[in-house]
């Protein structure tokens, strides 16, 4: 692999991760005198905020992602390799691939987080996350084959629980999906079905600490479970999973132990850093956070490493405020311009402030019509939240085909309540366990499919 790349002339700048942060660096770089490989396990750009849309029907995985090559397609220094990186060795500047090695010159590590269950790691494939395409498709399979279960099933108790989503976490992506599912359940499929009401759904979001939207101003948390409420949500503050086994979930509540069953559960409770924060802490010495991300300096470099960058989800810049940066898709945008930019200053012998995270403000929808923003300076919730939601996301989708795409899909269910992709995609053959079957969705690792 090093024999395609000349480390010395150009300055060969590696970015490891297409998510919002390498992918901001690398487009940045463009028009650089440099040399730039960006390189991912995956050949597209992921839109990851809406990617709860794709879980729950509303859009197909190729509205939210851009193949890589194509966005960057005009940066003509730019090299895309689809690897994957699994170690570094910082004292000879070198990644280690899946198939060989490639030396940099700076480095630039964006590869973000994971799914974090607690210790918990079991309940992994009874409780799937959102953080991948693959994960939105089996989201999405177990959804609607939990419908169609229910109305092939004649057992009350059965068929309720087949009725019945928990999701675990009320941050951004738990509000979200809960807020999904009951417009899928109370809206979208009333009139499709024929032995189930589905208006009968449970929808279950529960939250650990007193309110849900634990980031927000405590009146647009409010807002937001009222909201959810209206909906048909129901919310539990205040309460612990503490187990699930056999489609069952055991909630803890201050001394009161209850069991839920329920036959899809969604989890969006907790993220943990990628495997690249473990590999740079134990090439570079550099400390982990509890979730295992990076400690980074005020300018976004590894300690003792100047040529080392950690920026998005995978660091903890703990260098403005009381608390390190949100893992939110702006901070990885700032980051990754901000370490670009650096970068250039100092092939001119120049430098830069350290970095300094601008926050515009926070936004979570919750249904049809209902959002909350927090702009710092202002905070809103309703109608012109949504509108203002629906706008920011459009504006930050990558290519002009996924704004046009993403704004018709959205008009077209607006006006007729009804969403475009709502398939259950399932391996030929699979087998089936109370009624629904088990198999995982047909996806190319490696590419998109809609």
């Amino acid at each position: 692999m090093s024999d395609i790349v000349n480390t010395q002339s150009p300055h060969h700048i590696v970015i490891v991760g297409g998510g919002f942060g390498g992918l901001y660096a690398a487009k940045t770089l463009g028009c650089s005198p440099v040399k730039v490989t960006l390189i991912d396990k995956r050949n597209f750009h992921l839109f990851q905020p809406l990617l709860y849309q794709v879980a729950t029907g509303s859009l197909s995985p190729g509205d939210i992602a851009s193949p890589l090559r194509s966005v960057l397609r005009d940066n003509k220094n730019t090299q895309v390799l689809m690897a994957e990186v699994v170690d570094l060795n910082p004292q000879k500047n070198q990644v280690i691939l899946n198939n060989g090695e490639l030396n940099y010159d700076t480095l630039i590590v964006a590869t973000g987080v994971s799914h974090h269950y607690f210790g918990n790691e079991q309940w992994a494939t009874l409780a799937p996350g959102l953080k991948t395409i693959e994960d939105a498709l089996e989201m999405r399979r177990r959804i609607f084959s939990a419908f169609e279960a229910a109305e092939k099933e004649t057992d009350p108790e059965k068929r309720k629980a087949f009725l019945t989503f928990v999701v675990v976490g009320g941050g951004p992506t738990g509000v979200e999906l809960a807020g999904a599912l009951a417009e899928i359940a109370y809206r979208t499929l009333k009139e499709e079905f024929r032995s189930i009401d589905t208006s009968e759904t449970q929808i279950l979001l529960l939250e650990g600490m007193d309110r849900i939207l634990p980031p927000f101003p405590p009146e647009l948390s409010a807002d937001a479970q009222k909201g959810l409420e209206h909906l048909g949500v129901t919310v539990r503050t205040k309460t612990l999973v503490t187990n699930i086994n056999n489609q069952v979930v055991t909630l803890k509540s201050g001394a009161q132990i209850e069991q839920i069953q329920a036959q899809t559960i969604l989890w969006a409770a907790g993220v943990k850093a990628s495997t690249m924060g473990e590999a740079i802490a134990r090439t570079t010495q550099v400390q982990l956070d509890r979730v295992g991300r990076v400690m980074v300096e005020p300018n976004l470099t590894v300690s003792n490493y100047p040529n080392i960058f950690v920026i998005g989800d995978l660091a903890n810049f703990s260098h403005q405020g009381d608390k390190p940066l949100p893992g939110v898709a702006p901070v990885a945008q700032q980051q990754g311009i901000y370490v670009a930019k650096l970068i250039q200053k100092r092939l001119k012998n120049q430098t830069l402030p350290p970095f300094h995270y601008i926050d515009y403000g926070s936004l979570a929808v919750i249904g049809r019509n209902q959002a909350v923003v927090n702009l710092n300076f202002l905070k809103f919730s309703g109608l012109m939240a949504w509108l203002a939601w629906v706008f920011v996301h459009v504006f930050f989708l990558i290519e002009f085909d996924n704004k046009l795409l993403v704004m018709i899909q959205w008009a077209w269910s607006y006006f007729t309540s009804q969403g475009g992709a709502r398939l259950i995609t399932n391996e030929e053959g699979s087998s089936e366990e109370n009624n629904i079957a088990i198999s995982t969705p047909i996806v190319d690792k490696n590419t998109v499919q809609v």
